[in-house]
């Protein structure tokens, strides 16, 4: 097993060069704009690296799974959608349909969707009629939070490797050869690629990979949780804690913006981080820095007993509004702990 992840690893690496000559042909080219951050043309499309990577070792391995086809074939759609979209860039009603053909798949012929919710303070909330709507929502929210952040040199596949990672040790500790199996796939075929795709890249996933990456992430965590009854869903949402809450500040600022959902800006993690003063290999790195804190969150979450767990990740939430607030994540207007601090002491109002 382990020579053929070795053998995934280099093959998307090998591959990444012909991928880039392949975007020049075809036009899959990045260009520069006031809302991006590098300043030369790029190849984009790059995750066909990945996809290459990660095909020819479920080919080879060949992982049993109740959910391989479904998957399989979900994949494909959203590669074909990615790569359409580098090239032609299709609309964002195009690229939803894309989306939510491929989670139908998966829901309709993988049987895959998310029943109930496990409270963390105790109790179960079914959500019978709700859900498949509630598990559309869940793999389109996180196929599109991947995409999201993909704004720096290597940021969406590093995180992307990062959640593969805590997504393959919680599937090896619950006995899940499937997933682990796909995840270590994904892995090593993700790092192949990021050797090209760190900074200063020479090319980047492009939608081609970021929604593939997206797609598989999220289908991989109803996969590996779906099963155990005593498990929140709060445990894939935290090792997924970056994008989503990438995402979700993203929302909230349109909303109090009132812009469309749609809208692009420059108020992601990334653009806040260099907007004060880090570089772009360091803002990758401490945003790879807070994935490791997410996942291990997770995973402390998933295997322990401790009562006062919840609040621990209360407190831990609360910590992570404040720093959302103090570096805008959510917007200029959004600060609703600043302001109660200050309705509180007056003091710190006149300060900030």
């Amino acid at each position: 097993m382990y020579w053929v992840l070795a053998g995934c690893f280099f093959l998307s690496c090998f591959l990444t060069p012909l991928v880039k000559k392949l975007a020049r042909a075809v036009g899959a080219i990045d260009r520069p704009n006031e809302r991006k951050v590098h300043e030369r043309l790029v190849p984009r499309m790059g995750g066909l690296a990945v996809i290459a990577g990660f095909y020819a070792g479920m080919l080879i391995l060949r992982p049993e799974g109740p959910f391989l086809w479904a998957f399989l074939a979900g994949c494909a759609i959203v590669t074909a959608v990615g790569i359409l979209d580098d090239v032609i860039e299709l609309s964002p009603k195009a690229k939803l349909a894309g989306q939510l053909t491929a989670a139908t798949v998966i829901i309709a012929f993988g049987g895959l969707k998310i029943d109930y919710i496990n409270i963390p303070f105790g109790g179960q909330l079914d959500l019978l009629y709700f859900s498949i709507p509630f598990t559309f929502l869940w793999i389109i929210g996180i196929t599109n939070s991947i995409n999201l952040i993909d704004g720096l040199d290597g940021l969406a596949s590093g995180v992307s490797a990062i959640a593969f990672i805590v997504m393959a040790c919680m599937a090896f500790l619950m006995g899940d050869a499937f997933v682990y199996t796909v995840c270590l796939i994904l892995l090593v075929s993700t790092l192949g690629f990021l050797l090209h795709n760190f900074h200063p890249a020479s090319i980047f996933l492009g939608d081609t990979g970021s929604l593939f990456l997206g797609f598989t992430i999220s289908v991989l965590s109803l996969m590996g949780f779906k099963s155990l009854t005593f498990l929140s869903l709060i445990v894939p949402i935290l090792i997924l804690g970056v994008p989503i809450s990438d995402t979700l500040f993203a929302i909230i600022r349109r909303i109090t913006n009132r812009e469309p959902i749609s809208a692009a800006d420059k108020f992601h993690l990334h653009h806040r981080l260099l907007h004060y003063g880090f570089t772009h290999r360091q803002t990758v790195v401490l945003i790879y820095l807070i994935a490791c804190v997410f996942g291990a969150l997770g995973v402390l979450v998933s295997h322990s007993n401790f009562r006062g767990l919840n609040v621990v990740l209360l407190f831990a939430l609360l910590l992570l509004e404040f720093f959302a607030e103090k570096i805008e994540w959510g917007g200029k207007r959004f600060k609703p702990i600043i302001k109660t601090m200050g309705l509180i002491f007056p003091a710190l109002r006149k300060k900030g």
